[in-house]
């Protein structure tokens, strides 16, 4: 699909000059500088692909905002800078608060031009306001691309590409605060509020100094003497830890191993109270990686800057933990199973359109022949014992097959995923009791699972990307809460126990934010720490934490129509 940028440069219009000291800049000749520096078009017409409109063609984005918006200065007039460019600045140089670099918002070259009062500055000045302003919004509103570009595969939720700098610019016009305009801009939920509290925090604690490492040794159990204690004690009463106290200095201590246990947790390893290779890097990890630990989780949150909504469910992959939030407050917290390394659980939202008890499952044809058929040409009666019926095709008119009377060692891979296999319900069936749809094309849905034990797991990514729910039935409950006829815990439980499946669709779909949240808060508005179960914040980091030589404005793919 073709864009069709129609760009015509108007003689300036010659604005009332007003009596101005001698040798003073004139309204007139600040409108020409603007012309001379926008005139940067050969062609009225400029027609360009799609996906090549980018902001890192400077010159035509500022063409576009500026014949939008009048062809005139935006925010200096000839008496220099206004109210409003003071407040662009403050916000671009600020922008380190929200985990951003004032430097990817060319500030020092915007403080150079500041004072000077030469008609080209002043053209210049105002349009690198307008450039950066809307890196700016995009940035902070939307996420960097940088990500989506270097992985389309890994970060595809940071590919939203319908942000408009020309909208964005005649909103910031148009908006009587322009500080509270751009102060909204950011998520405005809690995750994303504490996060930059915490970047705060861990920067001043870096500034201030004296984060001792604890040294290297031998595993520390409870009741274990060792001079490394003390060190363990000083650490957990910086940022991270609450003051850990304890009677001797060198002494592993009830009081200290409790400490240590918490530490554990909010760090997303196993709270057994020894102190070994684990916990000793989770403890020296310096203020300074925190620091960039946040600004990645930061950075997931903006790309997912959408409303939440009144009652929603949020699953962090990374945690593997699932919430039920409402109203703000959370109704249900339990433990979740996640994709495996080979099988990543994707990052999304929807809105769970009907919860399915006792569903059947439908047998992946991916999963069919590379799982199933090498099980069934060792064993005919491998899915007659789990329950599982073959149907001839996928088609509604298929026709059931005796899975013991087929010659499974003459079925291909290509053949296998030709047949239909389901899996009837029952306690037999890999989802449970309960399966939660919410339509993607990803093929992801949360559901139960009889193997309950994997959820006494510390790391738990065992699934081929759906999300398994420890307690389905109460999440079953939280969903259907609102529906006019009533569905109580006991009733659904019965449901459950009869075998017959049961569909309910939602007369209201709830959002469903699937995440990766290497950083976040507890209950008790204490800051945790996730393994990077898929390796994503070391890729990430690289990414956005590249040279600033290497960082341009070519991350940023806008559409440039109104």
């Amino acid at each position: 699909m073709k864009y069709i940028l129609s760009v015509f440069i108007a003689v300036p219009v010659v604005l009332s000059c007003l009596a101005l000291p001698a040798n003073a800049l004139s309204s007139e000749e600040l409108s020409n500088a603007m012309s001379r520096h926008l005139n940067c078009l050969p062609l009225q017409s400029v027609v360009m692909d799609e996906q090549e409109i980018s902001i890192s063609k400077e010159k035509l984005c500022l063409a576009a905002v500026y014949v939008a918006t009048g062809m005139k200065p935006l925010w200096v007039s000839e008496r220099g800078p206004g109210e409003n460019a003071a407040v662009i600045l403050q916000f671009l140089e600020n922008s380190r608060t929200e985990g951003l670099r004032p430097s990817d918002y060319a500030v020092q070259d915007i403080l150079s031009l500041w004072k000077s009062r030469n008609s080209d500055d002043l053209a210049r000045l105002d349009t690198l306001l307008t450039i950066n302003l809307i890196k700016y919004a995009h940035d902070v509103s939307r996420g960097r691309l940088m990500p989506f570009k270097g992985d389309p595969q890994l970060f595809a939720e940071a590919s939203d590409r319908h942000f408009k700098p020309v909208q964005i610019i005649k909103r910031v016009l148009a908006a009587q605060d322009l500080a509270s305009h751009l102060a909204y801009l950011p998520p405005s939920h809690e995750y994303y509020r504490k996060l930059r509290e915490a970047l705060k925090e861990y920067r001043d604690i870096a500034a201030a100094g004296n984060w001792e490492k604890v040294a290297d040794g031998k595993m520390l159990h409870p009741g274990d003497r060792d001079e490394r204690l003390e060190q363990v004690r000083k650490r957990l009463e910086k940022k991270g830890g609450t003051e850990a106290g304890g009677e001797k200095e060198n002494s592993y201590d009830d009081q200290l191993v409790l400490k240590v246990k918490q530490f554990q947790k909010s760090f997303g390893l196993e709270g057994d109270g020894i102190i070994g290779p684990k916990t000793l890097a989770a403890l020296n990890r310096s203020p300074e990686e925190i620091v960039d630990t946040i600004i990645l989780n930061m950075a997931r949150w903006r790309w997912l800057n959408i409303e939440l909504g009144r009652r929603y469910i949020l699953v962090n992959i990374a945690n593997y933990e699932l919430m039920a939030v409402e109203e703000g407050r959370r109704k249900i917290e339990m433990p979740v199973i996640v994709g495996k390394q080979q099988h990543q659980t994707p990052v999304f939202s929807r809105r769970i359109q009907y919860v399915d008890i006792n569903p059947f499952w439908n047998i992946p044809s991916s999963i069919a022949a590379n799982e199933e058929l090498p099980e069934l040409r060792k064993d005919q009666f491998y899915l007659a014992d789990r329950k599982v019926r073959v149907f001839s095709s996928w088609e509604d008119n298929a026709v059931e097959l005796d899975s013991t009377a087929i010659d499974w060692q003459a079925v291909s891979s290509n053949d296998m995923k030709r047949y239909k296999l389901r899996q009837d319900p029952g306690p037999w069936n890999a989802l449970g009791k309960v399966k939660f749809v919410f339509p993607n094309e990803y093929s992801v849905y949360i559901h139960g699972t009889p193997a309950q034990e994997l959820f006494e797991n510390n790391i738990r990514d065992f699934s081929h990307g759906c999300i398994r729910a420890s307690r389905p039935l109460a999440l079953a409950e939280f969903l259907l809460s609102e529906e006019k006829q009533e569905w109580p815990l006991v009733r659904i439980q019965e449901i459950a126990d009869m075998g017959e499946r049961t569909v309910v669709r939602l007369s209201d779909p709830v959002a469903v934010h699937i995440t990766y949240q290497t950083a976040w808060f507890d209950n008790s508005g204490e800051i945790n720490f996730n393994s990077d179960v898929y390796g994503r914040d070391r890729r990430l980091a690289e990414i956005l934490f590249a040279t600033q030589d290497s960082v341009t404005s070519t991350d940023r793919d806008f559409q440039i129509d109104g």
